[in-house]
């Protein structure tokens, strides 16, 4: 096996426990921090989040459909970058 496998075979795993994390994290979430916070509803992002999830756990980097393998990972990537910290803070409250 060469190297490049091996790296594409661990994204493959972190991305599918990324997504499996991003899904359980905005069904924790309360519905009316998604609003404050200025982003979509909470519905949306579930359905966002749990659709990537689903093709992260559906399709592979090196199979035909790497595509949506590459679609599920932004997706859960968005989610895990700018949505959760956001909600993180809106549910924390001020630090002062």
């Amino acid at each position: 096996m060469y190297l490049d496998y091996w790296v594409m075979f661990a994204a493959y795993y972190a991305a599918l426990v990324m997504g499996v994390f991003a899904f359980a994290h905005a069904l924790s979430q309360r519905a009316d921090a998604y609003t404050a916070a200025e982003r979509m509803t909470k519905p949306a992002w579930l359905g966002i989040t749990g659709g990537g999830a689903f093709a992260l756990l559906l399709f592979h980097p090196f199979s035909a459909g790497a595509m949506f393998w590459l679609a599920g990972l932004v997706a859960v990537t968005v989610y895990v970058v700018d949505v959760r910290p956001r909600l993180i803070e809106i549910q924390r409250g001020p630090r002062w």
